[in-house]
């Protein structure tokens, strides 16, 4: 007996929603036949066969079976049948802001999209994606993380992206670019913590390979040999540059791509350790030359640089 009470409710709350509802100016295809209402409310009227051919979520939705839906009579006492196809489609709540369904809809339709401002954005519409199943619009957001905006502003968060994907390449253009930051900074923490030990390993292995192997080619007497100095016969107290060495080794574990180093000009150039280094002159007396080549030395600190692995392995 109770059953005509809640039927007349029910249309009386479906009325109320209808009256306030509001569709998306983009997606409110009159001859769609899906309905999806946003985390605001907003309602998107989409065609089903869209949603089917461009997402592995829908497409596995509507090919389960749907349950029949029936239509209450004018009195609101009873079902009459069916519902035929005139009727408004039901609409399905999808848990997204509308920013991000918006531009989802829009990959998927192929319909242009405003430039991404920010990593953010970028990143809640990927999650999307990735439930949604759509590789189109993942291949899209991939080609746009690669552009110098945001390939230099946040690369540990590219790189991250990048292995949880799988995309290698840009994995590797990612690694090369945290050359310029300093991982073991407590503010790469938490970005740090979502990649798994397997994908962290070679980032810290990079980092480390270019620092280590910069300080065996700095011990090299093949590439600074006593010939630096203006003096062949007095043997150079080399303490002035073992200083040197270790202030570059320093600043190459704290920033690995090296660009501060072996400058004419900047802030290592006016590092205690340089200045000794280049004012260091040979003790005989009568000599007072210069045990160092500044510009020789500086070059070669360079081509130390250019030869180290700037990339991760595969």
């Amino acid at each position: 007996m109770a059953a005509p009470f809640y039927n007349k409710f029910d249309n009386a709350l479906s009325r109320s929603v209808n009256i306030s509802r509001h569709f998306h100016p983009e997606f409110s295809f009159p001859d769609a036949d899906v309905i999806l209402r946003s985390f605001e409310g907003t309602l998107y009227r989409i065609h089903s066969y869209t949603l089917r051919t461009t997402s592995g979520l829908f497409d596995t939705m509507f090919s389960l079976p749907q349950p029949t839906k029936y239509q209450v009579d004018a009195q609101g006492q009873g079902y009459t049948g069916p519902v035929n196809g005139d009727t408004e489609p039901e609409e399905i709540p999808i848990y997204e802001s509308d920013f991000v369904l918006e531009r989802l809809l829009r990959l998927l339709c192929s319909i242009p999209i405003p430039s991404w401002e920010s990593y953010d954005d970028l990143d809640r519409v990927l999650t999307a994606a990735e439930k949604w199943d759509t590789p189109g619009p993942i291949a899209s957001i991939r080609a746009a993380l690669t552009c110098p905006k945001f390939l230099t502003s946040d690369p540990l968060r590219l790189y991250v992206l990048a292995k949880h994907f799988d995309w290698r390449e840009e994995a590797k253009l990612a690694a090369t670019q945290t050359l310029k930051l300093n991982l073991l900074d407590p503010v790469h923490a938490s970005t740090l913590a979502r990649l798994s030990s397997k994908d962290l390993l070679p980032l810290l292995n990079l980092h480390r390979r270019r620092r280590d192997m910069f300080k065996k080619l700095l011990d090299s007497p093949e590439r600074f040999a006593a010939g630096n100095s203006r003096c062949g016969v007095t043997q150079l107290d080399n303490y002035t540059w073992r200083e040197f060495k270790n202030a570059m080794f320093v600043e190459m574990d704290r920033r690995p791509l090296g660009d501060t180093l072996g400058v004419a000009v900047g802030q290592s150039a006016e590092w205690p350790e340089a200045k000794a280094c280049w004012e260091a002159k040979c003790a005989k007396e009568g000599c007072g030359g210069l045990n160092y080549d500044r510009v020789a030395t500086l070059r070669q600190i360079r081509n130390c640089i250019d030869v180290l692995p700037s990339t991760i392995e595969d």
